[in-house]
């Protein structure tokens, strides 16, 4: 047996140009949080370095254990700062918070992410392993579309999505931007690179 968490839930569907308003299910991640420039911060890459093994000693044991395999899901992240305008216009990355994030489907045990973290642990672990936590997420009613290119280009998008189509709809944003990243920027250009932008939100 194995399973897609991407192709079985319809938060990770999204199109370009198109805003959709949409419900999200509770769901738990493997989660890091941490501050700075993703592109610079040494707090990132550790995160990253952590996040992964742990993921995927999760996904072998499942397989193993419960003869349930799947596919890890792609990395996401909620960012966040004292003024969101920092995503929209300046861009100033380095006041930028985050959490990054790699969700874990709902079959697998607490138990079995708990043997997970102490394999990872045993040799050389990663320096951020401390600080991985698994936790259950409750977005709700949420904005979504998807952004194709560089990262660097979302302000437009992320400007009409917050000043414009959510008030537009009688909304308010709450909670935390969030991003998932259906592409390997190792492996894609970045003009071709495709994340799925949300934005919890309640009604005004």
């Amino acid at each position: 047996m194995k399973t897609d968490p991407k192709k079985e839930f319809d938060c990770y569907r999204a199109r370009r140009g198109e805003l959709r308003v949409l419900e999200v299910p509770p769901l738990r991640y493997l989660m890091v949080d941490g501050q700075g420039d993703p592109n610079t911060a040494p707090a990132y890459a550790d995160a990253l370095a952590a996040l992964y093994p742990v993921a995927y000693k999760v996904k072998f044991a499942s397989k193993k254990q419960l003869d349930h395999d799947y596919v890890v899901p792609p990395l996401e992240a909620l960012w966040w700062a004292d003024d969101m305008a920092v995503f929209t216009s300046a861009r100033d990355k380095s006041r930028w918070s985050w959490t990054v994030m790699l969700m874990v489907p709902d079959h697998v045990p607490q138990e079995l992410y708990d043997a997970a973290l102490v394999e990872v642990g045993r040799k050389d672990p990663p320096v951020a392993l401390d600080r991985v936590r698994l936790e259950l997420l409750e977005e709700g009613t949420c904005v979504q579309t998807l952004h194709v290119g560089s990262y660097d280009d979302e302000g437009p998008v992320l400007a009409h999505m917050h000043d414009e189509f959510i008030p537009g709809q009688g909304l308010r944003m709450t909670g935390r931007h969030h991003e998932v990243y259906l592409s390997d920027p190792r492996r894609v250009e970045p003009a071709r690179l495709r994340t799925i932008l949300r934005q919890p939100v309640a009604p005004a």
